[in-house]
């Protein structure tokens, strides 16, 4: 029963999260799903791919709304992406799961300090 309101709470936080700041669910549930629930790195990569669905689902429809949507780029965006899951996929399963981690926190170590530096440029500019 804990790991099923782990995964609830998960769920719950990072859909606040990926409503509020627009982020992907990759960036919240993997560290979460290998750390809090023990899934492997693959396994929580392929369960975030899944798990993100009705994320993007619901965020795009009430963004849509506001009409805050650009369809012909999401549209771009989207059948791009499909074509590079593919072949990250290829290349996860093809490496170890060592170096697979150390890809991810070396991803999110950039995506935080793409987010500090713009903010501090900003702050700058103000």
């Amino acid at each position: 029963m804990g790991v099923v309101l782990l995964a609830i709470t998960l769920g719950f936080l990072a859909g606040i999260l990926a409503g509020l700041f627009g982020v992907g669910g990759g960036i919240l549930f993997v560290p979460t799903l290998t750390l809090g629930l023990g899934l492997t790195q693959i396994h929580a990569e392929a369960t975030s791919l899944l798990a993100v669905l009705p994320t993007v689902a619901a965020g795009a429809w009430r963004q849509q709304r506001y009409g805050n949507v650009r369809w012909r780029t999401a549209l771009v965006v989207g059948l791009s992406a499909v074509a590079g899951v593919e072949g990250g996929v290829l290349v996860a399963e093809a490496i170890s799961e060592g170096v697979l981690r150390r890809l991810f926190g070396a991803l999110i170590l950039l995506v935080a300090a793409q987010v500090a530096w713009r903010a501090a440029r900003r702050q700058r500019a103000a």
